[in-house]
């Protein structure tokens, strides 16, 4: 078995048992192939066909694979890049529906007026002495727990390449019904627009606060000089979010005695949560941390979760880590009632007793909040008001009063 170069191979729970599999890209004589071995009672085993699979037969170049919650039904999903010709004049998404060999195209036809944009696969040049494969970064950047993405496009009549954002919208295009979703270029994006000749582009929570910004690296052609640009998320709906960072639980040597072990975050940790929507239908998503193993994989550290405008508690919010060989037992927790617009870190020790793990929970106050809190000092202040004027006239009217008794007084003496 010869692997795929660039490779795009992940460590990832694609089967819902909260245990990573092994996802790989591999050569055959017959073209590229997907091979997902899955991690059964503790050792890895190649799961049969259909999850061996081929590229879609259109695939004249294979972009990197990439896994995300495409439809919010808590199913990892394997998303594919590829370019239908050999200029990338038609580059289209696809989509493989789980435990099947058929590829759904997800986005096509990226034309603005009669402009055409396609992928951008570079060669090893003297100004870029690195390949830089065809490849989606994919973010929830509207929080509304469908993952969006970051490409990068060329003009295909030009030269210019820019990084656009595509929204996970619902399907309006027949092609895609079987999966009811698909990418929809926004291209009217100013800031994105003005960075030109861009190379990388992926998200980030720059101001840690649960919204992903956006960093897009691009190169000056005249100096050959690159340039790292951060573009602040402007979204200002007031949508949710739950951020979960899985830590190791280890320590450098031997764990001191009482003492809990954070680490740093580790590859492979499953995250899922099922909540109530607005009009109370039951909703799920779900995102593997730091899964990828590829060329520019960028992945961010942490995993940040959508919730929409739903500001329900979570019902159930459910981490998984992976499993030595020889192990049969999941290691899973759930835990119940986590608070919206919270940072969650979970402390996995001891790997092999999940009802001792530990999690630490802090909260980022959403705007919701500050509203709130307006409007109740508001409320205070008008009942003050009103106090005040009410105080002011019984003054008046107690002050008349005594004038009166004064007076009465005085001409009974009289």
């Amino acid at each position: 078995m010869q692997m795929y170069v660039p490779q795009s191979h992940a460590f990832i729970d694609l089967n819902k048992d909260f245990t990573a599999d092994l996802f790989l890209t591999t050569k055959k004589p017959d073209g590229i192939h997907f091979e997902i071995w899955e991690n059964k009672d503790g050792n890895f085993s190649k799961a049969p066909a259909p999850y061996d699979t081929k590229t879609p037969q259109d695939a004249k170049k294979v972009g990197q694979s990439a896994f995300a919650d495409f439809d919010g039904d808590g199913q990892q999903e394997h998303l594919l890049p590829i370019c239908a010709d050999e200029d990338c004049h038609e580059s289209i998404i696809y989509r493989r529906l789980p435990g099947s060999e058929q590829w759904i195209s997800i986005l096509s036809n990226l034309k603005n007026g009669d402009t055409v944009w396609g992928f951008v696969s570079e060669e090893p040049t003297p100004l870029l002495p690195f390949p830089v494969p065809i490849i989606i970064h994919l973010g929830d950047y509207n929080m509304d727990g469908f993952p969006d993405a970051l490409a990068i496009l060329k003009n295909t009549s030009g030269s210019n390449k820019q990084a656009f954002l595509l929204e996970n919208v619902p399907c309006n295009d027949a092609s895609c019904k079987a999966v009811g979703r698909m990418f929809k270029v926004l291209w009217e994006l100013s800031d994105l627009n003005q960075i030109k000749n861009a190379v990388v582009a992926t998200f980030f929570d720059i101001y840690e606060d649960g919204i992903l910004d956006l960093l897009v690296l691009n190169k000056n052609k005249k100096t050959a000089e690159f340039t790292i640009h951060a573009l602040r998320n402007n979204f200002d709906a007031d949508a949710y979010f739950v951020k979960v960072i899985v830590l190791s639980g280890l320590c450098s040597n031997d764990c001191p005695d009482k003492v809990t072990p954070f680490g740093v975050n580790q590859p492979g940790p499953y995250i899922m949560y099922t909540t109530a929507d607005a009009n109370g239908y039951l909703k799920n998503a779900s995102a593997g941390q730091l899964s990828q193993s590829a060329h520019f994989a960028l992945q961010l550290p942490y995993v940040v979760l959508g919730l929409g405008r739903s500001a329900n508690f979570l019902d159930h919010l459910y981490v998984g880590i992976p499993r030595p060989r020889g192990e049969k037992s999941t290691r899973e927790r759930e835990w119940t009632a986590i608070i919206p617009n919270s940072q969650l870190i979970v402390i996995p020790y001891p790997h092999n007793s999940p009802k001792s793990w530990s999690a630490k929970l802090y909260l980022t106050p959403s705007n919701i909040v500050l509203l709130t809190a307006i409007a109740l000092i508001g409320v205070c202040v008008f009942i003050l008001a009103i106090i005040g004027i009410l105080h002011w006239q019984e003054k008046k009217a107690d002050d008349r009063e005594k004038r009166q008794e004064a007076h009465r007084f005085h001409f009974d003496a009289m």
